[in-house]
């Protein structure tokens, strides 16, 4: 997980602020971002964001969560070890509570049977760290 946000509201403007966090930490140009058909996708200002990001924007059939199924993953996981945990006093404690998760947690620990059983982290770096001429 590379760009995050959260609010309480489900607009274009949240996904948005995922696209600049991920953005910023990593050098996306070429990269394809798979997308769902939720309006906060289809909204003009993200195609714009996301084109100008150096991104390519892909999406699927309506209704079909296979072509998604690394997020809905996710989305699976973090519901299960983390969201339906506890009852959450404010925003503020969720949004600390997700970024550990994901920062301290998802990324450079958990493993993934995708990823060969390892963190996103350490396959990432096995990723970068090989030679590109191979």
């Amino acid at each position: 997980m590379v760009g995050w946000s959260i609010a309480d509201y489900l607009r274009t403007e949240l996904v948005i602020d995922a696209l600049e966090m991920a953005s910023l930490r990593r050098w996306p140009v070429g990269t394809i971002l798979h997308l769902d058909r939720g309006t906060q996708y289809t909204f003009w200002l993200f195609g714009t964001r996301l084109r100008q990001a150096g991104l390519m924007g892909s999406m699927g059939k309506v209704a079909c969560a296979y072509d998604n199924s690394m997020m809905e993953s996710f989305g699976g996981s973090m519901q299960i070890e983390l969201l339906d945990r506890r009852i959450w006093s404010t925003r503020a404690v969720l949004a600390n509570a997700m970024f550990e998760w994901i920062e301290a947690f998802y990324n450079p620990v958990r493993r993934h049977s995708a990823l060969g059983y390892t963190s996103p982290v350490e396959f990432e770096s096995l990723h970068n760290s090989a030679d590109p001429a191979a």
